[in-house]
């Protein structure tokens, strides 16, 4: 019963009032009663849950294969299952919170299992894979920053699917027929200044196009600039960091590149007819391009196909990070999956065959443009062919160049309310800044005033954060807060 009451104070929200927080808890029970009515033909069949369509449509044969040769072997057989995103949060939280069954292996977002992080680490769902991997010898094999959003307090729970270094993709048929080489653009500042005069095509001083596609309200951009320049939210032991210099620096030029007299950047939304139409039209000559986002434009955006390049991100200062990060999945093994001996390694088995074996690795990349978190794989030529949509650029081999580089996440389960806090200080100082402009302050984007500025309004996000971790007895000591 005591751990019942560990993981509800865990893994709740900490700022829902109770009333809220019964309510919610008994949705999430209720959903997933509701889901548990398929019954298994066979005592050795297993499930296994995605939330993601194309990892769906790429598992299938996969699936299938292991279970036609596992059914001469004896080995267990997988029933494959697509759920929406929020739909397999809430059955798995119900799982962990309240023992109700659900898969035997689940595919889970990086925002969905920090959830499950809130309690003592003793009580998280998933089953620790952290022996395992040390005498398996995967957290050599295996890319070291791809662990860091499934970890928690030292113990890894998921095997990882990805490694999503990010790259500019940019409109290179009008880079260079303006003779721009973005070989010498090495920093931020130098791709304001060298792209920079391709913003005004009519000659009247003002912007036709933007060279960037970002804007307050993105909260994955924002997370990937911050993580690029060393900042975030959290520092490595879980302490909120929400006012470090390094993200009040990251705030106030971001705002720079908002508005004002050196405005480079404009909103091209991802994933929508009208941001497709901007994008295709050079709206905005550059956007943030993790190595999955080029299967999305190659279908999405097609008229694109040849006229698109990768380039490294550019730098916060000479010499910094090229790369970012932007996504990841992991497949974790619920503990209620393994109740005898014998059950965790015939899961761990098809955890393996499915994540890190060569055939998964070509799949990952020729269906998804994805490059495999894998070591021993990196050298396969498979990433050296041509790429048709980036203009016959090598695109699986530039963004291996950059695996090793990602920046380490923060895996705290308050990341996503941290993030929402430093958007919400993103948005209050640009719209501060564009009021002063309009009202005719010649310093409203001056980066000492902005940084002021943004210090006082991470600094108010900082102590939201605070207060909600000093409500969670199990993170407060670890969190810093007191």
């Amino acid at each position: 019963m005591q751990e019942q009451k560990d993981r509800l104070a865990g893994m709740l929200p900490e700022w829902l009032p109770p009333g809220a927080a019964i309510v919610t808890l008994l949705a999430i029970v209720s959903s997933a009663l509701l889901a548990v009515g398929a019954s298994r033909p066979t005592p050795n069949e297993k499930a296994m849950w995605t939330f993601a369509r194309p990892h769906y449509l790429m598992y299938e044969p996969r699936v299938e294969a292991w279970n036609k040769a596992a059914a001469k072997d004896g080995r267990a057989l997988f029933d494959l299952r697509l759920l929406s995103l929020p739909a397999m949060e809430r059955r798995m939280m119900a799982s962990f919170l309240g023992d109700v069954p659900c898969a035997d292996v689940l595919e889970v977002e990086r925002r969905g299992v920090s959830r499950t992080f809130g309690g003592p680490v003793e009580s998280v769902g998933f089953y620790d894979l952290t022996e395992t991997l040390k005498k398996e010898g995967l957290l050599e094999e295996i890319n070291a920053p791809s662990f860091s959003p499934w970890t928690t307090r030292g113990h890894i729970f998921g095997l990882p699917h990805d490694v999503h270094p990010v790259m500019l993709g940019y409109r290179a048929d009008i880079v260079e027929a303006a003779g721009i080489d973005v070989s010498t653009i090495e920093t931020w500042e130098d791709f304001a200044r060298v792209l920079g005069p391709l913003m005004d095509t009519t000659g009247d001083g003002k912007p036709d196009r933007f060279l960037l596609n970002m804007w307050e309200t993105n909260q994955d951009h924002l997370e990937l600039l911050l993580l690029q320049a060393g900042g975030g939210f959290f520092d490595e032991h879980e302490r909120p960091t929400l006012d470090s210099e390094i993200n009040v620096h990251v705030l106030a030029t971001i705002t720079t590149w908002l508005g004002g007299p050196k405005r480079i950047a404009a909103d091209a939304p991802n994933f929508s007819a009208v941001g497709n139409k901007l994008k295709a039209d050079g709206y905005v000559l550059a956007s943030f391009f993790p190595d999955w986002m080029g299967d999305i434009w190659k279908h999405e955006i097609p008229s694109l196909s040849g006229k698109m390049k990768l380039m490294p991100m550019p730098a916060w200062e000479k010499g910094g990070k090229r790369t970012s990060v932007w996504g990841g999945t992991m497949l974790g093994i619920p503990k209620t999956a393994v109740q005898k001996p014998g059950d965790f390694d015939k899961l761990w088995a098809f955890c393996k065959e499915l994540y890190i074996s060569d055939q998964f690795m070509r799949d990952l990349y020729r269906e998804g443009g994805i490059v495999t978190p894998v070591k021993k794989y990196w050298s396969d030529p498979i990433f050296d062919e041509p790429n048709a949509f980036f203009s016959g650029q090598p695109a699986g081999r530039l963004y291996i160049n950059l695996a090793p580089l990602v920046p380490n996440r923060n895996s705290s389960p308050y990341n996503t309310f941290a993030m929402y806090r430093t958007v919400d200080a993103l948005v209050k100082l640009a719209e501060e800044a564009r009021r002063a402009h309009e009202a005719g302050e010649k310093n409203a984007y001056d980066l000492p005033r902005l940084k002021a500025r943004a210090k006082a309004f991470l600094g108010e996000a900082q102590k939201q954060v605070e207060d909600v971790l000093k409500r969670n007895v199990f993170l407060a000591e670890v969190g810093g807060a007191s």
